[in-house]
């Protein structure tokens, strides 16, 4: 049987350009009737996106009106939805409708996500919750994403030429096709302990073999970095020997054999207890330590109402207190006046050295200018 696809296609011109995405209009849509059924999707959002959508909704019924979409908010159920109307022509509008209502409960600004009803931008949302268990190290990965001041994000925009907004546990993107599926396997690498340095760096090299016409056909593996995965073991601090020999005491003899489980219930009779004698010795252990806790907490709820301790007030005759406060104000003279002849002597002995200091000063002076005298007259 001749081969069919060998024949000759004369519409398939060399010009034509097969990887050109062309617009979609109203005269592609041959039939011109309505769709047979009307199609519709929901998303939710989160409250703090209420009053952002509110702001935002004329804008995005507009824009939806240009391609003949309906959208409706419901602020009580807390839901968007895009459905198709009579004067839909095109059947995959919806589609990209249902991505940017879903951008927009991602927090993703109104700006950026009207660039989805475009043909050539398309949409991501990776999830990356449920990648890593322990949730400190899926911070750091997460920041890791993100970079110092934002530069490692900003770099992977620039490289796959798409809008990624990383918040909470998804990784939301925006772009052309190629560069979402490159976004795709460095975030997923990411929250799997590989830094996108590597990637950013592979894909700058890639960036720069596509400009060469001459390299098309050929394989770039060889220009690309081979990063191998080092574990290396950290050496730990090491123990001086007197310290060793302090913590070890040498013994002939090997370490007494541990009980096991069975020996130890049999010692305390638990082994031969039954299942249900077993099960109440379990609740009266546990409403024991109950008991006990909550006897904790009510002591610490009655240290709150305590009254604090105060002086004890001892009551004195009117006449002792005269004879008290006779006593004290005279105490109190005596110390003024101390304080009074301290400063005073203080001050004599402070003059007494500035004269003392000043009459040397004049005395080295005058027989400087006898000695100058002299060796004039020589």
């Amino acid at each position: 049987m001749p081969s069919t696809h060998n024949k000759d296609k004369p519409w398939d011109t060399p010009d034509i350009d097969k990887w050109n995405i062309e617009e979609f209009t109203e005269k592609d849509n041959i039939s011109g009737k309505p769709f047979a059924e009307e199609s519709s999707f929901m998303t939710l959002f989160p409250k703090y996106r209420e009053e952002y959508l509110r702001q935002i909704w004329p804008e995005l019924t507009r824009a939806l009106d240009k391609k003949n979409l309906a959208c409706t908010l419901d602020l009580v159920e807390g839901s968007m939805t895009v459905k198709t109307t009579l004067k839909t022509y095109d059947p995959y509008a919806v589609f990209k409708a249902r991505d940017l209502i879903k951008l927009l409960a991602r927090s993703v600004p109104f700006p950026q996500a009207v660039r989805v009803l475009e043909d050539d931008i398309a949409c991501d949302i990776i999830k990356i919750g449920n990648t890593i268990s322990n949730k400190e190290r899926f911070l750091k990965r997460r920041q890791r994403l993100v970079g110092p001041k934002g530069n490692t994000l900003k770099a992977l925009e620039l490289l796959t030429q798409c809008y990624i907004l990383v918040q909470g546990n998804t990784v939301s993107a925006m772009g052309p096709f190629k560069g979402l599926k490159n976004l795709r396997r460095v975030v997923e690498d990411c929250m799997k302990n590989i830094h996108p340095i590597y990637h950013i760096k592979e894909l700058m090299i890639k960036r720069e073999l596509a400009k060469k016409p001459e390299l098309a056909e050929e394989d770039w593996s060889r220009f690309l970095p081979n990063f191998k995965k080092r574990n290396v073991a950290r050496k730990k601090p090491k123990q001086k020997a007197n310290e060793k020999q302090k913590d070890k005491v040498y013994t002939p003899f090997p370490p007494a054999q541990t009980p096991r489980k069975i020996d130890l219930q049999i010692e305390s009779g638990e082994y031969f207890l039954s299942k249900k004698e077993k099960e109440e010795k379990k609740l009266t252990e546990k409403r024991a330590q109950q008991e006990e806790k909550r006897k904790e907490k009510e002591i610490e709820k009655q240290k709150d109402f305590v009254a604090p301790e105060e002086e004890e007030y001892v009551r004195v005759s009117k006449r002792k207190r005269d004879e008290k406060d006779d006593g004290e104000e005279e105490e109190e003279e005596k110390k003024s006046k101390k304080e009074k002849k301290e400063k005073k002597e203080k001050k004599d002995k402070k003059e007494k050295k500035e004269k003392k200091e000043k009459k040397e000063k004049k005395e080295k002076k005058e027989k400087k200018e006898k000695k100058e005298k002299k060796e004039k007259k020589d």
